[in-house]
């Protein structure tokens, strides 16, 4: 596990957007998951302004690993927010764009996504997805992805997606399990902001009370895991 620290958000979005220049460009295809909030926002935005030209952006599949259950027009959509910020203005092709279908009844969703992954992607021997990269984010409750707290059960599923609920709003989500995001080449946490401090905190200084939070649980079996913090988040440890 590598920890990077930066000054702030901006930062965290730009360093991380330029490592993703040799991964991707060194890459025949590169099958990248993606996630929504609001530094994922400031990367993309990032990413469409000033490296049009620096990363071969046909050879990216893009994914994520979670999706509200609403249209593709909603405001809460990740999906949305990606396209309006990074698709369309880079003009990817709707091929490169896998996206999880949040407008479709969940569970037959989840179902048709997960069977989209198992085609699309290169299977390990267990019969699991491997991302070239998974980006994750960790709310303030230690979740990531949608793999919240009061399910934690998803973090084992031999399943490669579930139906989830957000534990306050009620909200139905669909996202990728913990053994799929554990089968990945690489994963990156981006994590900013001064309400992710404790967790940071228990989560790198091994505290008890970290094995609650799913985040704390995300590793790949690469060994390749990264966490991109501001200096916000990382002000207790």
């Amino acid at each position: 596990m590598i920890k990077y620290i930066y000054k702030d958000k901006e930062i965290v979005a730009q360093k991380f957007a330029d490592s993703l220049v040799e991964k991707i460009n060194a890459s025949e295809v590169f099958h990248w998951s993606l996630s929504g909030g609001s530094t994922p926002k400031l990367l993309f935005s990032l990413l469409a302004e000033r490296y049009v030209d620096k990363i071969e952006w046909n050879k990216v599949h893009f994914y994520w690993g979670d999706e509200r259950c609403v249209p593709p027009t909603d405001e809460d959509s990740n999906y949305k927010m990606t396209k309006e910020r990074l698709f369309d203005p880079l003009n990817i092709a709707e091929k490169n764009i896998h996206r999880i279908m949040g407008e479709s009844e969940p569970a037959a969703e989840a179902k048709r996504h997960e069977d989209e992954l198992k085609n699309s992607l290169p299977l390990n021997e267990a019969g699991l997805p491997v991302f070239d990269l998974i980006m994750l984010g960790m709310g303030d409750d230690g979740h990531t992805v949608s793999i919240f707290p009061h399910e934690m059960q998803l973090l084992d599923s031999n399943n490669i997606c579930e139906v989830a609920t957000h534990p306050i709003s009620g909200q139905k989500r669909i996202t990728i399990t913990g053994k799929v995001i554990n089968a990945a080449k690489e994963i990156a946490f981006l994590v900013t902001g001064e309400n992710k401090a404790e967790k940071i905190d228990d989560i790198f200084y091994g505290k008890e009370r970290s094995k609650t939070y799913p985040a704390n649980h995300i590793k790949p079996v690469s060994g390749k895991l990264a966490w991109y913090l501001d200096s916000e988040a990382a002000s207790q440890l």
